[in-house]
């Protein structure tokens, strides 16, 4: 039998000490526990964060600069093991968690996993699909899947290190703390599929998470032009497949796949209003920060 690869969990929190001692607990009780704990505190420093790193033997690291996207490379750039698993701090994963989101791996094309997320305990986590879903570049829907959030979420993935070769797997222009909120994980995970590995969501893999999203249509439909436009020219290869997603859209047509996080592509359905306004606030965001893309 094939031996597990090392893990490092890395949880990347910002002032929040509460939500983070709750996250740690329910890291402690896991079955399998990970082999580095990694603690990424996305401020100038905080006596309670590093308090509690040494109380759950975690690594302390104070990457000062904001950003979500910054702080989970900076995170990426420090792990020590084949596998780097995320969860967000206000998350609590199941006992098994760690054991779910590392089986996939045993495939060597599989560079990404990604697992179940529900609201609350109380929620029936059997109305999930109760299948494994595998998805790489021969599907030829791939691309409008995994930017627009058919391959899970952030606050519940894992990358095999050794694919994550690019100078920053997330892009920092995006995540919470910077110029677009939002779909950090969904570029990465076409970033590592356009370079033929592959990724598998796993529904045990169950993560709760705590977050109420409040939608505020105007600003998420400005962030979605952006990230429509950043698309458009980071993935040059695919420009058609955008369009035609983003045509059946505004067609009000159905997704044939399942949608496993908020994506920009639902909000094209918004009013025209919010639409115009987006169309010009959003084409400025994209210029105003293209020249701070990733080198």
């Amino acid at each position: 039998m094939a031996m597990d690869p090392t893990v490092s969990v890395v949880i990347c929190t910002r002032l929040r000490p509460i939500e983070l001692g709750n996250c740690l607990r329910a890291i402690a009780a896991l079955e399998r526990q990970p082999d580095e704990l990694i603690i990424v505190d996305n401020s100038v420093g905080d006596k309670e964060t590093a308090q509690l790193a040494r109380e759950f033997s975690a690594t302390y690291i104070v990457e000062p600069i904001t950003g979500l996207s910054r702080a989970r490379n900076r995170g990426l750039s420090e792990a020590k093991s084949e596998i780097v698993a995320y969860l967000d701090d206000d998350s609590a994963p199941e006992k098994d968690w760690l054991e779910q989101i590392l089986e996939p791996f045993s495939d060597s094309r599989v560079a990404i996993v990604t697992g179940n997320v529900v609201r609350s305990k109380k929620q029936d986590c059997s109305r999930e699909i109760s299948h494994l879903r595998f998805l790489d570049n021969k599907n030829t829907q791939w691309f409008e899947i995994t930017v627009f959030g058919g391959l899970g979420r952030g606050c519940n993935m894992a990358f095999r290190r050794s694919a994550c070769k690019l100078p920053n797997m997330f892009d920092e222009r995006l995540g919470r703390g910077a110029p677009y909120r939002g779909m950090e994980e969904h570029f990465a995970f076409a970033k590592l599929l356009s370079g033929n590995h592959a990724a598998v969501y796993v529904p045990s893999a169950t993560v709760f998470h705590f977050r109420s999203n409040l939608m505020v249509p105007s600003r998420d439909a400005r962030n979605a032009v952006a990230y429509v436009l950043l698309l458009f020219t980071e993935f040059p290869q695919h420009r058609l497949d955008l369009l035609r997603f983003l045509i059946r859209r505004i067609r009000r047509k159905p997704l044939n796949w399942k949608r496993d996080a908020p994506d920009p592509g639902q909000l094209v359905t918004s009013n025209w209003l919010i639409l115009f306004k987006a169309g010009i606030s959003g084409t400025l965001l994209y210029l105003r920060t293209r020249k701070t893309a990733d080198i």
